[in-house]
């Protein structure tokens, strides 16, 4: 069996045998898929990747009251730094998602919202070819973010948000991690 994706890259194998598909309901390991699925846009998940540790220095680990108290003194040198994804938007929408993220905390906060849009259980895809890249859900889940304030968040970001930290279950059913990551989803609770 192999993985979904991944297979001879030690970084991608990792991630998608140890996080990908995986509950994640910390509000600050939410963000941070938030602005990582954003600055993928455009770009192949290996390159986020390989820029993820740097990232998370430039945004203080991903904590969003740290960050949304970022302004453009604290984004200039950012876009500069060769070691992150220099996009001045992308950058931008980090410190306006953290902002947004700190005003949901007001009716409940993010954990709930993003989660209250989970698929558990999911279909189970025999190949990629079945695997959509928007959902009802994605499209929903998108105005509801954009509505809460949230940017580089569309339907297609948003499906890969949800797959990224658990919310579909898109490990194909040939994947050797897929029972494991199953199991975990079926029994995540959800703080609200």
């Amino acid at each position: 069996m192999s993985r979904c994706f991944g297979d001879g890259d030690p970084l991608y194998e990792r991630y998608h045998d140890t996080e990908w598909g995986r509950p994640v309901t910390t509000e600050q390991g939410l963000y941070e898929k938030v602005c990582l699925e954003g600055f993928q846009a455009g770009l192949s998940w290996i390159t986020v990747l390989r820029k993820r540790e740097a990232l998370r220095e430039a945004f203080a680990g991903f904590d969003p009251d740290v960050v949304a108290a970022y302004d453009d003194s604290d984004l200039a040198p950012l876009l500069l730094d060769a070691g992150l994804i220099r996009s001045g938007a992308k950058l931008r929408a980090c410190v306006t998602n953290a902002r947004a993220t700190v005003a949901l905390r007001a009716s409940g906060g993010l954990a709930p919202l993003l989660w209250s849009y989970a698929e558990i259980p999911g279909p189970a895809h025999d190949s990629w070819a079945t695997v959509p890249a928007t959902t009802p859900a994605s499209v929903a889940l998108a105005k509801a973010l954009k509505q809460a304030g949230f940017a580089f968040v569309g339907p297609t970001t948003v499906y890969s948000l949800m797959q990224a930290h658990g919310l579909v279950g898109d490990h194909l059913t040939s994947c050797p991690v897929r029972a494991e990551v199953e199991a975990q989803r079926d029994a995540v609770t959800v703080p609200h």
